[in-house]
């Protein structure tokens, strides 16, 4: 069996994940990446396949769109989200002040959510060239771009699959449904559709919401896909031990409503990141520990195996992950305690106060919808000294990744990409 057989290319995937507000850490990161550590290498990072939730994946299109020149894109996100101002993302008027109780009761339509984002729909159609995303797929400037949902109907995760040419559709994992589609703004924006808060987006006859429900880092996907590297941005502070502790003392007085929704919101959209990732890492001490003991074929016996009963070849993944340093909460709660907002401050207070977003220990309800630019640039700077402080890391995780464009055909009809076997990885 040839070397090309049984080793697969290396593919680079990127994993962007939600938050709301929060996906302006990511912001800072990408654009670390793309602006000094480009300068630093010469280049800019060969990427492979775009995976994003949530908003997440509004930011994966963007830089879809731009994968010709990401420098300039990153610069150019980095900007609309300094700039941009709550009021003109989210839409709350005297309809909306009305539905407040119902839609916190309950009783309001899934096809209803408590803001109008009919804003932020504008500023995603007219932000981002999707003629730009379909060419980057149709040139073969990216293998695949997912966007991860939740179908309403059947709580199930449906990932929303752009390729390029001649790429095939993976098969799924258990819970999942792969659907191939040209990815366009009402995918990223069902994506991005967190429940109660925002209303569901419906694709053709079905209704979708923010595909962190079910999956918040879509590893899966990009494994599936190919992918032998995944570069994973998160939005939430990784604690342990007694820091976890600490973080709970100042919650034992009786939590409010917006405390514990924010909470909620952290269980279904962020976390899920901690586990993907420890499974992740099991599988790959699996697959070393084996080969130690085993001899080096041992992967490759494995997989012949799973092949036989109908299962996915195995594959050792290299992850690199940038978390947030800072409590993402606690510095939403800094800024409303300031209160100084671009825009209309007054405005954007008296919303805060209606959604009793105060400025307690933690804000992390107000974490996800401060959607203000002095905020926003906050998190961006926080992301891009967070990811210069894993310079050398990332330097070697980029090189290890490889930095050329072998194996890349970047003209229509010049060549087709190389299927590579897939971890079995679930969700």
């Amino acid at each position: 069996m040839s070397p090309s057989s049984t080793t697969p290319r290396k593919r680079l995937a990127m994993i962007l994940s939600g938050g709301g507000a929060r996906g302006a850490y990511e912001v800072g990161v990408l654009w670390y990446v793309f602006d000094e550590l480009t300068r630093l290498r010469g280049g800019p990072p060969r990427v492979d396949i775009l995976s994003g939730t949530s908003v997440g994946a509004i930011n994966a299109c963007f830089l879809t769109a731009h994968l010709q020149d990401p420098m300039l894109g990153m610069r150019r996100l980095v900007d609309l989200w300094s700039e941009i101002e709550i009021t003109r993302v989210l839409g709350f008027g005297l309809r909306q002040v009305v539905g407040l109780p119902r839609i916190a009761l309950g009783g309001g339509s899934v096809g209803h959510g408590l803001f109008d984002v009919r804003p932020m729909a504008e500023l995603v159609q007219r932000e981002i060239s999707w003629r730009a995303v379909a060419r980057s797929l149709r040139k073969r400037h990216l293998h695949a771009l997912s966007v991860s949902t939740t179908e309403v109907s059947t709580g199930r995760t449906v990932v929303f699959m752009h390729t390029a040419p001649d790429v095939e559709i993976p098969p799924p994992p258990p819970r999942t449904y792969f659907r191939p589609d040209h990815i366009g703004p009402e995918h990223a924006l069902a994506s991005a559709a967190i429940p109660l808060l925002f209303p569901a987006v419906r694709i053709d006859e079905e209704l979708y919401l923010d595909g962190g429900l079910r999956q918040n880092t879509p590893i899966a996907p990009a494994i599936r896909l190919g992918a032998t590297h995944v570069f994973v941005t998160g939005s939430s502070r990784e604690v342990r031990g007694s820091a976890a502790t600490e973080d709970m003392s100042h919650a034992k007085a009786a939590p409010g409503a917006a405390f514990l929704l924010g909470k909620v919101l952290n269980a279904f959209l962020l976390d899920h990141v901690d586990v993907d990732l420890e499974l992740l890492t099991r599988l790959n001490s699996v697959l070393a520990d084996g080969g130690e003991v085993f001899g080096p074929d041992f992967a490759e016996r494995m997989s012949g195996q799973a092949t036989k009963r109908g299962g996915i070849p195995y594959r050792y993944v290299r992850a690199c992950v940038v978390r947030p340093s800072e409590d993402i909460g606690r510095l939403a709660s800094e800024h409303v305690r300031r209160g100084q907002y671009r825009g209309d401050p007054l405005l954007t207070k008296r919303l805060l106060h209606l959604l009793d977003m105060g400025a307690g220990a933690e804000a992390d309800l107000a974490s996800y919808l401060l959607f203000d630019g002095s905020f926003c640039r906050q998190l961006v700077e926080l992301g891009r000294a967070d990811a210069r402080a894993r310079r050398d890391e990332l330097l070697a995780f980029f090189a290890d990744a490889g930095s050329g464009d072998e194996g890349r055909p970047v003209e229509e009809g010049s060549g087709h990409w190389e299927k590579s076997s897939m971890l079995p990885f679930g969700t």
